[in-house]
């Protein structure tokens, strides 16, 4: 079940709103424009009960506040509690659409069902919180290693609960601990009971000296609960130096936060437990570089994959600028101190874009011209000697399709990944332009590589430019070669990437030119056909 419309009604800078939302939404615009705004009149309307807060800094004017979900019968099939679950039916029967309304007059919810508001029946609110997905909200100022904690009351404790009392609450193993728990601190044979009657008899008598009047004290010791268990639960990270996350950076522990709720969602779904999540994420690129946002928007969208949904505040051009099936991308301005909201075609987007760089063609950053390569060890192995032998060629832009010599088998998808939107299409700004420089391909890999030529028309030593061996470390000169047992230790010391940087520094412009020709007739190519 997730959100597919929303109505707000005189909610600060938000005047009046109507819209529909998708299972992703990523909301960008400018500061203090009212973002943030309506990521709080989500989080108010889940407040089940009045606010003395709110009330001081906003009402002038009734609120209104009318959610609609979808998919409703599908998520009370869902619902564990069949107390809560009767009360809802109910209320909605065989209605997949559901909206619920909520006013500042009285600060209650209500189900509108075709048109009508319905009576609230008794224990209203704990069946609705228990029908409804469970909204977290993460905001700016919110202290990262607060959020990532497993306390009850955090979002990471939340989801970490309903995962672990599904798995362990029938577990037998862990009813025996609870019996086991009560006889040490309740059995009457129990040691620790008796010294325990002890010391509260001698609590009581010195209590009755301050109240005569027969005052009796008693200590109970519940069983532990999922809630106390979390609160002991650490988290660790080894980044090459072993530290609890809260010692980690904002980025990590942003990453981590993430990872987590990415984990937590796929194994509720795939296992149907715990209830499904709303996402309120604001500013969510913060802390992040934006190699690291990209990945994060990649997260975030497994996430709704998975049935939770997701909505994004953001001013970053990276997160709204890959298309994505169940992504929505929403323009917020603010005019004569009146927020609107409204959802961005793909042929908008390009100029939402540009406003993000602030009319700033230089941001564009556009090249002369592209050359992929396969791995990180040819991008800064190139870089470092067109700096050292070559100004003539910067301006090219060199880059990496992420490929290694352990993945090396899959290296075609990333490169027609990266060549399709530079040189395929109508009109590409790069067609028959860039160039490509790739490995000698394993045999068994051979028909793919063939294919990727033959559906792009391209030609060995124009277009693709091959390597005689399967590494560039494989063709580097005499002195810096390596074998394929050695490639393998510099790839797990990590060491590929400084030892490319190091054969640069050395390398002599002859020895470049002759000895790794394939590469520098491929620098020559790209150079030529540069704009």
């Amino acid at each position: 079940m997730y959100i597919s419309h929303v109505k707000v009604t005189n909610f600060r800078s938000i005047k009046y709103l109507d819209i529909d939302f998708s299972e992703f939404n990523i909301l960008v615009g400018q500061n203090n424009h009212g973002k943030t705004n309506f990521f709080d009149s989500i989080d108010w309307f889940d407040w089940a009960k009045k606010t003395d807060n709110f009330d001081k800094n906003i009402i002038t004017n009734e609120i209104e506040i009318e959610i609609t979900y979808m998919w409703a019968q599908q998520w009370l099939i869902d619902m564990q509690n069949d107390k809560n679950k009767e009360s809802i039916v109910k209320l909605i029967w065989d209605n997949n659409i559901v909206t619920i309304r909520k006013s500042s007059i009285d600060h209650k919810r209500y189900f509108i069902i075709n048109g009508e508001q319905l009576k609230n029946p008794t224990w209203f609110d704990s069946a609705l919180n228990d029908f409804l997905p469970k909204i977290e909200y993460v905001r700016t100022k919110a202290k990262l290693s607060d959020v990532n904690q497993y306390k009850s009351t955090t979002p990471m404790g939340q989801m970490l609960w309903g995962v672990l009392t599904a798995i362990i609450e029938n577990e037998p193993k862990y009813q025996t601990f609870k019996k086991t728990f009560d006889e040490l601190f309740e059995g009457e044979t129990s040691t620790a009971r008796q010294q325990l009657d002890l010391i509260w008899k001698s609590v009581e008598s010195f209590l009755e000296k301050q109240f005569p009047d027969g005052t009796k004290v008693k200590f109970n010791i519940e069983s532990p609960i999922i809630d106390d268990l979390l609160k002991n639960f650490e988290t660790e990270i080894d980044d090459w130096v072993n530290t609890n996350a809260s010692m980690k950076g904002d980025w990590m522990q942003r990453a981590l936060m993430l990872a987590i709720i990415q984990a937590f969602a796929k194994f509720r779904r795939e296992n149907g437990i715990g209830k499904s999540f709303t996402f309120l994420l604001d500013e969510a690129e913060l802390h992040l570089h934006p190699s690291a946002q990209r990945a994060l928007k990649n997260a975030l969208n497994d996430i709704v994959q998975w049935g939770d949904q997701v909505f994004v505040n953001t001013h970053s051009s990276v997160l709204i600028v890959d298309e994505l099936p169940k992504q929505t991308i929403y323009k917020v301005e603010k005019e004569s101190k009146i927020t609107t909201i409204k959802s961005v075609s793909q042929s908008e987007k390009a100029y939402v874009v540009f406003e993000l760089l602030w009319w700033s063609p230089s941001d564009l950053l556009l090249p002369r011209n592209f050359i992929i390569v396969e791995g990180a060890s040819e991008s800064a192995f190139l870089q470092a000697i067109i700096r050292k032998y070559y100004p003539e060629y910067i301006g090219i832009h060199i880059v990496s399709a992420n490929g290694d010599f352990i993945q090396q088998r899959r290296s075609m998808n990333w490169i027609n990944h990266l060549y399709c939107p530079l040189a395929t299409g109508s009109n590409p700004i790069y067609k028959w332009k860039v160039v490509i420089l790739c490995d000698k391909t394993h045999t068994e890999n051979e028909w793919e590589f063939n294919k990727f030529l033959a559906w792009y028309k391209l030609k060995e030593n124009e277009d693709i430019f091959i390597l005689p061996v399967g590494s560039i470390e494989e063709y580097y000169p005499w002195e810096w070669r390596k074998t394929i047992e050695e490639i393998k230790i510099l790839d797990q010391q990590r060491k590929k990437v400084p030892f490319a940087k190091k054969v640069a520094e050395n390398i002599s412009k002859e020895d470049f030119e002759s000895q790794m020709n394939v590469i520098f007739t491929a620098l020559q190519t790209t150079s030529a056909r540069s704009f």
